[in-house]
């Protein structure tokens, strides 16, 4: 049995959220969750109060504090209802916290994660942006924290267990291979990705997740940062860590060793597996996922990402080749051309041109403080949002 963890979840209305309490509810002898935040969804943040009853549930606005805190109390419930990101970052550094789940989805979640980083918590990572914003900062927090960091994305995950065979030691890992389904529109015809629709993008074919990664998926940015992330968590140099489109999502990432064997880990495409995992490391839980049956799985197939078709995935690579100073402007103006995706502002095949307007605009300079990450964003947003209104006016 593993010790009791005394849980935040960071994101727990998200798709990530949804899988860390599948697994919790699995396991309440051990698994005891202190706190819930959200941004905006109120009904949801709600019900899982009602059902894990926190003592603290922290979200984004004023207005939703109120709305929460007076649910709760007619429900009978004691949850102390926060707001904004002093809050979530001063429960993150809490005593009364062990485990911080960093499931927020993009720039917002960066600060609580480096506050549990700085209060020494075991923190699992699937908020992607820390690492990609602020990596050099990320780790050196980490480390002069004394915190612990065990990524929950599933292809991160998956290389962190198949590299407990080589005892902690870099030494002899020849190169890390991250896979991809390569998302709904893998053998679209190129010249039809123009009216590919948001719901279209979301559709993804293996994976259940938010809107947001499921467009990063659809375009292939999302293994871009991926492997940005990867350089950081694993200290490997670029040449060191590539992606292969792998359509079945059964191999979930590989470490190759500098004799050539080669180390897989496989499952069947469900968050709770690499949740379950980090949570209860270096034990093993139930996770509730369905057992793999190979038999069933039909063939493993693999191929390098095309750059045409995926020119986000280029211009990530492009960011991390060239050490990534522009990173923070990178997420941020894919963060931007995104959200004009879903609203419709933009077409598909514009988020690339969004984003690479940005990163060849953007003041370059060594990312080395929380100020320099922060003017870096917020240039870059400025620098996409002009270009989103372009693509607007230009159709």
């Amino acid at each position: 049995m593993i010790m009791l963890q005394r849980l935040l979840v960071l994101g727990s209305t998200g798709s990530v959220g949804d899988s860390v309490l599948d697994v919790v509810a699995r396991h309440p002898e051990t698994l005891m969750v202190q706190g819930l935040t959200a941004h905006r969804n109120i009904d949801k943040l709600y019900r899982q109060c009602l059902q894990f009853r926190p003592p603290v549930a922290v979200v984004s606005e004023p207005q939703h504090a109120i709305e929460l805190q007076a649910h709760l109390l007619a429900a009978g419930l004691p949850t102390e209802v926060l707001c904004g990101v002093d809050a979530l970052c001063a429960v993150a550094a809490s005593s009364d916290v062990d485990t911080v789940v960093a499931g927020i989805v993009g720039a917002a979640g960066l600060l609580p994660t480096l506050s549990a980083a700085q209060s020494g918590k075991k923190i699992l990572l699937a908020n992607k942006e820390a690492l990609v914003m602020a990596g050099a900062l990320f780790v050196e927090t980490v480390a002069s924290g004394g915190a612990t960091v065990i990524p929950l994305d599933s292809e991160h995950n998956a290389i962190f267990q198949c590299l407990q065979g080589c005892h902690g030691s870099l030494e002899d890992v020849d190169r890390l291979i991250l896979t991809a389904s390569g998302g709904p529109f893998r053998k679209r015809p190129l010249d039809s990705l123009d009216d590919v629709s948001p719901d279209q993008a979301c559709a993804h074919p293996n994976w259940s997740m938010g809107r947001k990664i499921s467009v990063d998926c659809a375009t292939l940015m999302n293994k871009g940062l991926e492997i940005i992330e990867a350089h950081w968590l694993f200290d490997l140099p670029a040449e060191r860590i590539q992606a292969l489109i792998h359509p079945q999502s059964v191999v979930h990432s590989m470490v190759v060793f500098r004799d050539q064997s080669v180390l897989a880990q496989l499952g069947n495409p469900d968050m709770r597996m690499p949740v379950a995992h980090a949570l209860a490391y270096p034990q093993r839980i139930e996770s509730g996922v369905s057992p793999l049956d190979l038999t069933r799985s039909g063939g493993l197939t693999f191929e390098h990402p095309d750059l045409h078709r995926f020119p986000c995935f280029g211009l990530a690579l492009q960011v991390l080749a060239e050490g990534n100073r522009a990173s923070a402007a990178l997420n941020a103006a894919n963060e931007v051309a995104v959200e004009a995706f879903l609203g419709r502002r933009v077409r598909f095949t514009q988020i690339p041109r969004v984003v690479d307007h940005a990163l060849q605009c953007i003041n370059l300079q060594t990312l080395s403080s929380l100020s320099d990450i922060f003017e870096q964003d917020h240039q870059a947003r400025r620098l996409a949002r002009e270009a989103v209104r372009v693509c607007s006016l230009n159709g």
